[in-house]
């Protein structure tokens, strides 16, 4: 067995190493370098509010993203990625513990800590990885903290600490930060979904700061003898829609280009997006002058334009360090947004209510892992953000996390096809979307809206739901519920619905109970558990006691 050899079993745990006459042999010890090769380093880049359509790679008219299309260029590109939630904090749940909402019951902002549930922050440390995090966590309380080696927030995580407002304050900037509230907010609360070019200096910018704060975690973590798993994650494109320069001058209000669903006859959407589009153009939610819907509206898109681009020029940062350090071959770089943004689609400035649209609900995701993924690979096959964990635990040789739903996705990355999910969900408390093929279904339970509404917009006695075909209609303008034409294609995708949170559901106990074994069981009083107190649907499906009742 030479050295490396010896350095990639050991990786994996299974080393043993035999003298010529059959006596134990003492293998020569692999160098720090080999060490921290036996295994990638993971950095998975996370930004907020990304709609999908736009990158330039994706032919969008106007946006400007030189750095995430090489990193497409380089690696594979996911065209149905499919986000668990469309807000902050449940769908990064998602991400970093590789559950469905409906299992780790997370739906709202922030909350307390999850009694159990894993992160993978926390396996891959146990594997031996230095792990960090940087940047809008936006977790429940101590979950990811505790499991960093390194943690270091922008002010969103309860648990967490920031050096940016020390670095604000010693730089006499402080009064000037407008990623949270703009200065000119003096009455109202809220951010504001207007924009501006930002007062900061992009190195003085949250972005820019993030950018900082991931580059010299990666810094310490090059100097030590383990791999690292680091998430940065930036707050924009998310309102404030503020871009530092160059970013805001990169795009002319009187040329940029409103999606063709700014305006159309909106008769059969769903109620509440109809009641936030009406809010919206009134204009009365602009802080800017001139203070008319028409206006502020390309403030917006101009804004979040900006945004996109400063996102793109921090991701090239670290994707430049990452080459400039020797480390691009060995790290699996991940880019991903928690969920979309609207756009102006519809009429609406952010990302609220997302249920309704495929600008939310779907996302960007893009992974390269040079000589290993397929360069300029599109894959098309649905995948979704609870795929993350699995797919890096197959690709470094750690073994599943068993409390995540998520399916690898190893072939894809490698460019072959093949299915990973029957349907892609987006999970609301009750409303649901579930993505099919071509189709995309909202479903609806009849006690979502107030009775008065249904006699106002839904003309199917008293149901209401939404379906599109992405094909012919990837702007969502025509709603086909209501035809009879697609009434079995709502049918089935219902059932495909209700299928899916069956069989996906993690029960605390069954009977008769099943047993299992491994280093994530956990047997008392006569059940078998994982970490979360919960059993994998996976065991129930091979319990012979699963129908009992």
């Amino acid at each position: 067995m030479d050295r490396r050899e010896f350095m990639i079993t050991a990786a994996a745990g299974v080393v043993s190493a035999q003298g010529a006459a059959g006596q134990e042999a003492q293998p020569e010890q692999p160098t720090t370098q080999e060490r921290k090769m036996a295994r990638p380093n993971i950095l998975y880049i996370m930004s907020d509010q990304h709609n999908a359509k736009f990158l330039s790679c994706k032919d969008h008219p106007d946006v400007k993203t030189p750095n995430l299309d090489r990193l497409v260029s380089q690696g594979v590109r996911f065209d149905n990625a499919i986000c668990q939630n469309p807000i902050c904090s449940p769908s990064r749940v998602c991400y970093i513990s590789g559950q469905y909402c409906h299992n780790h019951g997370y739906y709202g902002l922030s909350g307390p800590r999850p009694k159990g549930l894993p992160t993978l922050f926390g396996h891959f440390r146990r594997a031996g990885y230095h792990t960090g995090a940087v940047g809008k966590i936006h977790c429940p309380a101590y979950w990811v903290e505790d499991d960093a080696d390194y943690f270091m927030d922008i002010g969103c995580s309860i648990g967490g600490k920031t050096d940016f407002v020390p670095y604000l304050k010693e730089k006499g900037l402080l009064h000037l930060r407008d990623d949270g509230i703009y200065p000119e907010q003096t009455h109202r609360r809220g951010q504001s979904c207007d924009g501006r070019k930002s007062n900061l200096a992009y190195e003085d910018c949250v972005d820019g700061w993030v950018a900082r704060q991931g580059m010299g975690f990666m810094e310490e973590a090059a100097a030590g003898d383990a791999p690292f798993f680091l998430e940065v994650s930036f707050p924009r494109p998310h309102e404030l829609y503020a871009p530092s320069e160059p970013f805001w001058s990169m795009y002319d209000e009187s040329s940029i280009t409103l999606p063709p669903n700014s305006e159309y006859d909106m008769s059969l959407k769903a109620p509440h997006l109809r009641r936030t589009a009406e809010g919206f153009r009134t204009g009365n939610w602009t802080l800017f002058e001139p203070r008319t819907f028409e206006a502020g509206r390309l403030r917006k898109h101009h804004g979040y334009l900006g945004c996109v681009s400063q996102v793109d020029h921090a991701v090239g940062e670290l994707m430049g360090w990452l080459d400039e350090h020797g480390l691009a071959d060995n790290t699996i770089v991940i880019y991903g947004a928690d969920h979309g943004d609207y756009g102006c689609e519809h009429g609406i400035m952010e990302k609220a209510p997302g249920i309704c649209s495929d600008a939310i609900t779907r996302i960007p995701w893009m992974w390269r892992w040079p000589g290993r993924f397929q360069a300029g690979h599109v894959a098309n096959e649905i995948v979704e953000t609870v795929d993350m964990g699995a797919t890096l635990c197959a690709l470094t040789g750690l073994d599943p996390l068993e409390t995540s739903d998520g399916h690898d996705i190893s072939h894809l990355l490698e460019g072959r096809a093949g299915e990973v999910h029957k349907a892609g969900v987006t999970e609301c408390p009750w409303s649901k979307s579930l993505r099919k093929g071509k189709y995309r279904l909202v479903h609806y339970p009849p006690e979502m809206f107030a009775s008065e509404m249904f006699a106002k917009w839904a003309p199917k006695d008293g149901d209401f739901g939404e379906l599109y075909d992405l094909e012919a209609d990837p702007w969502e303008m025509h709603n086909l519920y209501f035809e009879p034409a697609y009434a079995d294609t709502v049918d089935e995708l219902t059932r495909d619905l209700l299928d899916w949170l069956i069989t996906t559901n993690r029960p605390a106990t069954i009977h008769p109970p099943v047993k299992f074994e491994g280093d994530q069981a956990f047997t008392e009083y006569g059940s078998t558990v994982n970490a979360d107190g919960k059993i994998h649907p996976d065991r129930i499906a091979q319990s012979k006691g699963r129908n009992y009742i």
